[in-house]
């Protein structure tokens, strides 16, 4: 082995660590521990002599000039440099890793070259040096990390070497992406990152477009996104820019852990598909005898509920037939848990989403005309003045006469004879009778009735752009009382029946006071609202407790078990109770299953509330800053006023300035809207004007 100094002397040459990087100088002078180096850019520095790396040489004579010096100092870095970037690091640690814990560098270098000179030892230390992974340097020694240890640190330096890549190549692309979603610029695919880049930010945004309060990566995105503005929806619209989503992505989908489409459910399509079988083809049941009728809008598919009234002396004989998913519903196994995440079926206006697969929902189980499906029945009498004095349920076969439409029982309840629901005008007549008493019972005990214009969300593409219309909806008053009128009394009398039965069933309630004048029919918006400020939101629990808007002291779902999970739930219920004389699940296992889907069922319900709204701004803002909007103030005070915009189905917030000094709950009023964002779910008023 060639002869190395035993200390850094005049003339030696010597290397350091500065900035995590090797260094070579040459010693000019050593006093007292303290080297005076020169530099190859011929800069001197003073360095402590335990700074310098344990390798020393060659060694010089110290009477070279500087420029000689510099000289040998760019000859033995290129020949360092060259002589590093051939030495295979991971074929040392294959031959001492398990043979040896810690070494000087003259070792490592001896197992490459039998006599390695200065230049050669160097270079070992410099390769060992950046194999951080493998080795440790703890001066003079380097110790050998074991194949776990290496394993776990190549990990981490692989995470952090994605992380610092995603920091200094996704900032800048993110940058980009808002100045297109600012519609500053144009995307230009030069700024895309590489696809492994790519997946990683696209992934980032995802995850925080579905839960912005999530604090994995929290870090990161910080770092990624500094440049970036706050906002509640920045990770969508970065993803819109980039092409990534559509222009109006439906993003609470994502939140709810929603699945779009009809495919979720296909692993399990062996057992939906036994499921349909036996539907379409009921086993051996008591067939119940009664020509029932459905009454649902034009383009409702999945039908869930259907009923017959007849007269009687002494009040109506009413029978209400719901779809029996419960009969053979296979709760706890894969299809059930797949089905209680979704919790309910979602309505919107780009199309429905259904809790159940299609081919259940809209077929097998959906209680279709002329077709036998197994029914979980309700029979009620109702007595003249509308109590009701008699629940009974069963289950068996029923065969619907007909499917009928909202348009067509109103028209016939109007003496219209030439439509599909003009052959059962008289058992509608009946029904709609015994609705009227039924309502009117119901507001005697406190009842609180609502009757909104309502309005239907239209989406066309023109151009492509979604254009969004409103078209108002046929109230149909008469058919949707009776259909409502039924549902409730079912509802309120089956929870009655589960509680005196001491069957644990799911409630829906609104236990507040309310005064007793708010008992009746409202139409108006400004009553309307003065209502709403006094009730509170409805909420799932298993205790019976009242529902003040509904006049019921107890009402338990149960009339949509193809599409809603708590209905299915209860049917289970009672028809466990019906066959064994005691519920399918205790108090206790109820209010498990209840938490289990309630989130799913909330997220699920943003979406039907916000999603809606956001098309009806859409189309405020299509039509422009100029349109005037008719509507009604429904609250004011010293700081803002409400305005009621029916055409929109709308309620507004204004600045009280823009009114009319005047402007009291029901005057009618119109306005100018403008700076409309439906995202941010922001609208302005930017003008009001007395409505004469």
């Amino acid at each position: 082995m060639a002869s190395t100094p035993a200390y850094p002397s005049p003339g030696c040459v010597v290397e350091y660590l500065e900035d995590n990087s090797v260094r070579a100088a040459i010693v000019l002078e050593e006093s007292g521990g303290r080297l005076r180096l020169l530099l190859p850019s011929r800069k001197e520095i003073k360095l402590a002599q335990n700074r310098i790396l344990p390798w020393l040489g060659p060694q010089y004579p110290p009477s070279l000039s500087r420029e000689e010096y510099v000289k040998i100092l760019e000859e033995r870095g290129d020949k360092r440099k060259t002589l590093t970037q051939e030495i295979d690091v991971g074929a040392i640690w294959e031959m001492t890793q398990g043979e040896v814990n810690n070494a000087e560098t003259s070792f490592f270098a001896e197992l490459l070259q039998s006599d390695p000179d200065a230049d050669q030892i160097a270079a070992a230390g410099r390769a060992l040096l950046e194999c951080k992974t493998r080795f440790r340097f703890q001066p003079p020694f380097f110790n050998v990390y074991d194949a776990e240890t290496v394993e776990k640190r190549e990990r981490e330096q692989k995470a952090r070497e994605e992380r610092e890549a995603l920091i200094s190549g996704g900032s800048n692309f993110l940058r980009h992406l808002w100045e297109v979603a600012s519609r500053k610029k144009a995307f230009d695919a030069r700024f895309e990152p590489d696809a492994a880049l790519a997946t990683r930010l696209e992934k980032l945004l995802r995850d925080r477009m579905i839960n912005p309060d999530t604090t994995e990566d929290d870090a990161l995105w910080q770092m990624v996104g500094k440049s970036l503005p706050e906002a509640p929806h920045l990770p969508l619209q970065l993803l819109i820019a980039w092409g990534k989503l559509p222009r109006h992505y439906n993003f609470w989908l994502d939140r709810a852990g929603y699945e779009i489409g009809d495919d979720w459910w296909k692993a399990e399509k062996k057992e939906v598909d036994e499921l349909a079988a036996f539907y379409r083809a009921p086993a051996e049941l008591p067939f119940i005898d009664k020509p029932f009728v459905s009454v649902d809008g034009a383009s409702t598919k999945d039908i869930d509920d259907a009923f017959h009234v007849e007269a009687s002396e002494d009040g109506w004989t009413v029978s209400v037939a719901l779809a029996n998913p419960a009969l053979r519903w296979p709760f706890g196994d894969e299809l059930d848990k797949k089905v209680l995440r979704r919790a309910t079926s979602v309505y919107l206006p780009e199309g429905d989403l259904h809790m159940l697969p299609e081919i259940l929902g809209e077929n097998a189980f959906s209680l279709m005309a002329n077709e036998p499906r197994p029914a979980f029945c309700l029979n009620m009498k109702v007595a003249p003045n509308g109590e009701i004095i008699d629940f009974r349920p069963e289950y068996g076969i029923v065969k619907l006469a007909a499917n009928l439409t909202y348009d067509d029982v109103e028209a016939a309840l109007n003496g219209d004879a030439s439509n599909s629901a003009s052959p059962f005008a008289n058992k509608l007549i009946e029904a709609g009778k015994m609705a009227l008493v039924r309502e009117k019972y119901r507001i005697d005990n406190g009842a609180i009735i609502m009757r909104k214009a309502e309005s239907k969300i239209l989406l066309n593409e023109r151009d492509g752009e979604i254009i969004v219309e409103l078209e108002p909806e046929a109230p149909n008053e008469n058919a949707v009382r009776i259909v409502s009128e039924l549902m409730v009394a079912v509802s309120s009398e089956f929870a009655k029946w589960a509680g005196e039965n001491e069957i644990p069933v799911i409630y829906r309630t609104q236990n507040v006071t309310v005064p007793r004048e708010f008992a009746g029919i409202w139409d108006k918006p400004d009553d309307i609202a003065r209502i709403m400020r006094s009730l509170t939101h409805s909420i799932l629990e298993i205790v019976p407790r009242p529902h003040a808007a509904l006049g019921a002291p107890a009402y338990s779902p149960v009339t949509s078990p193809i599409r809603r999970y708590a209905d299915l739930i209860n049917e289970a219920q009672a028809l466990h109770f019906l066959d064994r004389g005691f519920p399918r699940w205790n108090e206790g296992e109820l209010e498990q299953l209840l938490d289990t889907f309630s989130p799913s069922l909330e997220g699920a319900s943003q979406a039907q509330r916000f999603r809606p709204r956001y098309w009806r701004l859409w189309h405020m803002r299509q039509q422009g800053e100029k349109k005037w909007w008719p509507g009604v103030i429904t609250e004011e005070n010293d700081n803002f006023v409400v305005v009621s915009i029916p055409d929109a189905g709308l309620i507004l917030r204004g600045r009280r300035a823009l009114f009319d000094e005047r402007a009291l709950p029901g005057m009618p009023t119109r306005v100018r809207v403008g700076k409309v964002n439906p995202l941010y779910n922001e609208i302005h008023i930017l003008e009001a004007s007395p409505l004469d």
